[in-house]
């Protein structure tokens, strides 16, 4: 029998890669040495006293990161079951969603909606810019009977590297004065940028583990205001697992009403130690830095971002536009198999156009450095006509730190 190495179990690749891998997705994203060491430990009595202080640790960490006094959920989930939550608690069959065509994250989540037998409004989008608030609001003051139930959003599309001004569609749908629920999908903008689930009214916010929280996947979230609790409880769509009560009650005392994912709260904890220690705002400022130093190399290879608007551009990934008669994943192959690195492919009509980087979670500037210099080695591999983006990047992240204090979300 012969064993294979670790260091060999990298997908189609055999050979022995020294080094270590650069995960460079826009999630999962990579898991601190600190964090893995958390988890790293023995499974506990989920009914027993620790767990119960481990559980009311990591659901009240996670108020300030989404920054609200009101409970939080956390399901053994992916963010797909963060969605069904958010609908199945707060609507019933046949009632109207909202919704905005931004990317493909978005369409999916009217997938689901479509499938819990909600009767969903989709307005149109091109893939290259956010959510417009002005679209909801022309839409919700031509609703004059208030049949719109919900208007659902994501927050950070990661498909397109586009992040919607959420804040600028609460003030739409209070220019309305439109009763509808407003629902926010987070999942790869939680804890790496500004977000204000109680300033801005949102009323289910739903995040994920596997992105900005630097845990791996199998976490999900619903923050949920005193209006949405109303709403449940008249809400006639199906739940049970989903069920906002009986999480409600359990988590009251520290417990879940079914098994938790023990060892991933460890590892929740620890990551939320990590982003006290550096503090959110140095959080948002430090993504802020890469996602404007990754800007930087795109424009000086001269290629194009998806986003088409600077104030939509994501901090948190960058999707990037091939030339015509190349393939995006063509690039993405040549890149893993000579440097190790991954990179996120194209999306649904994305596909073959477009790769991506994520530059979110756990990430320093020479993670950043390592990262641009892989794409540009691979750009020049590939054939793609390019300039050099890598120093304009180098120059940005050097540069004085007085000019960072430019990016800092207030």
């Amino acid at each position: 029998m012969t064993l294979r190495p670790a260091g060999q179990n990298r997908g189609v690749m055999s050979e022995f890669r020294s080094g270590v891998h650069f995960l460079q997705i826009p999630g999962p994203t990579n898991v601190p040495e600190r964090v893995l060491r958390a988890i790293d430990r023995a499974t506990i009595d989920h009914r027993g006293p620790v767990f119960a202080e481990l559980a009311l640790e990591c659901i009240e960490g996670m108020k300030p990161v989404f920054k609200t006094s009101g409970p939080v959920i956390i399901w053994p989930a992916s963010g797909s079951g963060g969605w069904e939550a958010a609908l199945v608690n707060t609507l019933s069959p046949g009632d109207k969603v909202l919704m905005a065509e931004t990317g493909q994250f978005a369409a999916l989540w009217e997938k689901v909606a479509r499938r819990m037998g909600l009767d969903v409004e989709v307005i149109p989008g091109d893939w290259r810019h956010g959510v417009d608030p002005d679209q909801i609001g022309a839409r919700l003051e031509a609703d004059k009977a208030h049949a719109i139930k919900a208007v659902a959003v994501v927050h950070n599309e990661t498909s397109t590297g586009i992040t919607s001004r959420v804040g600028d569609v609460r003030k739409a749908i209070d220019r309305a004065n439109h009763p509808a629920l407003l629902m926010v999908d987070t999942v790869s903008s939680l804890a790496s940028l500004d977000y204000r689930h109680d300033e801005w009214k949102v009323d289910v916010t739903v995040g994920g583990s596997q992105k900005g929280l630097m845990i791996p996947p199998g976490l999900s979230f619903n923050a949920i205001s005193e209006k949405a609790l109303a709403a449940s409880k008249t809400a006639r769509l199906p739940r049970s697992y989903w069920s906002w009560d009986d999480m409600l009650e359990s988590n009251r005392t520290g417990y879940f009403p079914y098994t938790p994912a023990t060892n991933l709260l460890y590892g929740l904890r620890e990551a939320l130690t990590m982003l006290q220690e550096e503090g959110l705002p140095a959080v948002f400022a430090r993504h802020a830095r890469h996602g404007e130093a990754t800007r930087r190399a795109v424009r000086g290879w001269g290629l194009e971002l998806v986003a088409l608007d600077p104030r939509e551009y994501s901090d948190t990934v960058t999707a990037i536009m091939v030339p015509d008669g190349f393939d995006a994943d063509d690039v993405r192959r040549v890149i893993l198999d000579r440097y190790d690195m991954s990179l996120g492919t194209g999306l649904a009509k994305l596909k073959g156009k477009v790769f991506r980087i994520g530059h979110l979670g756990s990430l320093n500037d020479l993670m950043l450095c390592g990262t641009l210099c892989g794409v540009q080695m691979g750009l020049e591999l590939s054939n793609i006509p390019h300039g050099d983006g890598v120093k304009p990047a180098l120059e940005f992240l050097t540069a004085p730190a007085a000019s960072e204090k430019k990016l800092v979300a207030v």
